[in-house]
């Protein structure tokens, strides 16, 4: 049995620093320095914008004992501006600059020391993390960094670089953001390794076992194994608590005509129906263990079955994709081992940076369902896409929100905020709880009162002009801070 979890391996062979190009492909060895591919760093990905809504899940990477300056253009020449890029396996590509003009050139600075992220303002635009106005603060994956009505970052780790698809079509997901063929959304590391899982599961000829919690999505990855597949037939479903005991065979298997009495109609049942394609059995885990018995015998011997009241075998070339929300232990366990791959469909905590994207396409579905209602949350961009029109807060609640019930839940959330939002921009409805964690505050290296211009300069000197290490020795957090009192006080900028 082949089991796959869907979090993608990052072990990759050594390449260059991703940093720095537009395209990755693999080569054979590091630079200097480089950063190792299996390494999780601190990034930010983009969950909203209010001025390039194309940015969605684009992501800029904190190195290790490095900083990053975000803010509009290119900034100093000095200390140019960080770039965000859209990461996919095996390329990480650099989008433009920020151009939005309500952010400073310099708007803030992210710094990573001893494994600890921390932003801190440099420009005039109000920083939020976690709905909590700060200057500075102590970042945790999962944390939420907005730009009061301009920028909302959501905080992860992740490998700079993807490793590339082992058996996914190189055109099954499409643009960037957008649902792919099956309608599966997102771009983290989790969904491509689930998107890669599914597609060697469709090339093997398996039958599949798809295990996950509630509403991630199980139905969406059985339709991309049928998808993927070789064969063009059918996708039959049928869930499969609604089996009955007594007529489980005449459910699964079909009858003649006139059995078990005269008159009634011949049927193929589920397995014939599905013939040359895929069944696929939702909630599976609900079906008692006896009468999960009744298809050992079909998924053991190539598709030979016989329906009720023939004498005759018939075949089916049909391969069933089964899901549950239950351990695959609580099956059969002879049942559980007819299914040569088991993937396992990652709950939204493990794909939180996907939730922007997924509340995209949930909005664009509801404006095509029910246009009345929804359409005016939904525009369209220069080049004809869509571009959901939410509210920064929205974004905000659901990115530090835990849905029990996943994307299911999440859905029945949008519904009511289209249900209760006026003026075409989706808020979040009356009474809903924001109580969201504070941020943690920026431990000093020393308490000690703002320096004076004196003091600065004095430290500057005994630094040789070297920023950081005066900084230190003046006992800030960062020389971010410093670069904001040598401007307050009109102290010439040093090198570092």
């Amino acid at each position: 049995m082949v089991r796959f979890r869907s979090t993608m391996s990052v072990r990759m062979s050594g390449r260059s620093n991703p940093l720095n190009h537009t395209t990755v492909v693999p080569s054979s060895d590091p630079e200097p320095g480089a950063t190792r591919e299996e390494e999780a760093i601190d990034a930010l990905v983009v969950a909203w914008s209010a001025s390039e809504a194309a940015r969605l899940g684009e992501i800029l990477f904190v190195p290790p004992s490095s900083a990053a300056i975000l803010g509009r253009g290119e900034g100093a020449a000095e200390e140019p501006n960080a770039r965000f890029f859209r990461q996919r396996p095996g390329a990480l590509t650099p989008s433009p600059l920020l151009e939005a003009a309500s952010l400073s050139r310099r708007q803030l600075a992210f710094q990573c020391e001893r494994g600890q992220l921390t932003v801190t303002r440099l420009g005039r635009c109000p920083l939020l993390v976690n709905g909590h106005e700060v200057d500075s603060a102590e970042l945790e994956p999962g944390d939420v960094v907005e730009l009061r009505r301009e920028l909302l970052l959501v905080c992860v780790r992740r490998a700079p670089r993807m490793p590339p698809t082992r058996h996914l079509m190189a055109d099954w997901a499409g643009r960037f953001g957008a649902a792919d063929r099956a309608g599966i959304v997102g771009e983290s590391p989790a969904v491509w390794a689930l998107r890669d899982a599914l597609a060697f599961a469709a090339k093997a000829q398996l039958h599949v076992m798809l295990l996950g919690q509630s509403g991630t999505g199980k139905e969406l990855a059985a339709r991309s194994v049928h998808l993927m597949s070789a064969v063009a037939g059918p996708l039959v479903t049928r869930n499969a608590a609604t089996l009955p005991a007594g007529l489980i065979d005449a459910e699964l298997f079909g009858n003649a005509r006139n059995y078990p009495q005269s008159g009634i109609a011949e049927r193929p049942g589920l397995i014939g129906e599905a013939d040359g394609g895929t069944l696929f059995l939702d909630e599976i885990g609900e079906l008692p263990t006896d009468l999960q018995a009744h298809l050992l015998r079909v998924l053991d011997s190539d598709g030979e079955y016989q329906r009720l009241g023939e004498a005759r075998s018939r075949r089916s070339k049909f391969r069933l994709v089964a899901a549950t929300n239950r351990p695959a232990s609580a099956l059969k366990h002879d049942f559980e081992a007819r299914f040569g791959a088991q993937v396992i469909v990652p709950p939204l905590a493990e794909r939180r940076e996907d939730i922007p994207l997924i509340v995209a396409r949930l909005l664009q579905a509801a404006a095509e369902k029910s246009p009345e209602v929804a359409a005016e949350f939904v525009s369209q961009d220069d080049d004809g896409r869509p571009v959901a029109r939410v509210t920064s807060e929205l974004i905000r609640h659901v990115l530090l929100e835990d849905w029990a019930t996943n994307i299911r839940q999440l859905g029945a959330f949008l519904w009511r905020a289209i249900g209760a939002s006026r003026g075409g921009e989706l808020g979040l409805p009356e009474g809903v709880v924001t109580a969201h964690p504070a941020p943690r505050p920026v431990v000093p290296v020393e308490a000690r009162p703002e320096p004076s211009a004196e003091e600065i300069r004095s430290a500057l000197d005994a630094a040789a002009g070297k920023v950081p290490v005066a900084a230190r020795a003046l006992g800030l957090s960062s020389r971010f801070v410093l670069y904001r009192l040598m401007k307050k006080h009109g102290l010439a900028r040093a090198e570092d």
